[in-house]
């Protein structure tokens, strides 16, 4: 049964600045998120999220998430906002027995949709083995890149929802990532992951590009880095 006692953002610009959103439910209450945003140009800013499974629910629109801290197990960051967390450090805790650490749980539903899940220049640190997501809806669409990476993640990087689904239609992607974890030799050979080599396709999903940042985040008068 989900919990229901989270924070919820709704609107266009919602600013939030050294605050902490947490639900208290536990690991054994499963579902339980700490704030449900669908606030369009929403920041959030030196913030931190607390909990365990499906901590932060980027439900919709255009949203940045920049020097916040994100704790969580099971699909701790989900949801099919256009979703941008930046400079962040992002912890998989330790979940229950037989429960498996995963960080994302994207759910594009269409392929002509422009969202996505991306993490840029954070730090992914796992108490346990974690892998980076799994695709919750068909067109499910993260990228992770120039992200530091602990040794906890498992090699093959991502894992399954159940059997084959979405596993050539989803879009999973890795750009320049460091640490113990990066490393891309033993991923999951889905036909919908990729390794990008190229600047070019992996300045579509910066702030720039992605969120247009540029065109109304400084407005908010929180740092951010536009390109890669």
């Amino acid at each position: 049964m989900q919990n229901l006692n989270f924070t919820a953002v709704s609107g266009d610009g919602f600013i939030a600045q050294d605050m902490t959103f947490v639900n208290t439910a536990g690991p054994a209450k499963h579902q339980a998120v700490a704030l449900r945003s669908g606030s369009d140009h929403s920041v959030f800013y030196r913030c931190s999220f607390k909990g365990y499974q499906d901590t932060l629910y980027v439900y919709s629109q255009r949203q940045f998430y920049r020097d916040c801290n994100i704790y969580g197990t099971v699909d701790f960051i989900f949801g099919d906002a256009v979703a941008v967390i930046q400079n962040s450090n992002i912890y998989a805790i330790k979940p229950m027995s037989g429960q498996k650490n995963t960080v994302t749980a994207q759910a594009r539903t269409d392929p002509n949709e422009n969202t996505g899940i991306v993490i840029h220049n954070s730090r992914i640190t796992a108490s346990s083995e974690t892998y980076l997501g799994r695709p919750w809806q068909k067109y499910s669409r993260t990228v992770v890149m120039k992200t530091g990476l602990d040794g906890n993640i498992n090699p093959a990087g991502w894992l399954p929802w159940s059997g084959n689904f979405a596993l050539s239609t989803c879009y999973y992607a890795e750009y320049m990532n460091t640490g113990a974890g990066a490393g891309t030799g033993g991923r999951v050979n889905w036909p919908g992951y990729r390794v990008l080599s190229s600047a070019a396709e992996a300045g579509k999903f910066t702030v720039g590009s992605f969120l247009a940042g540029g065109s109304w985040i400084p407005a908010t008068g929180v740092p951010f880095s536009s390109a890669l």
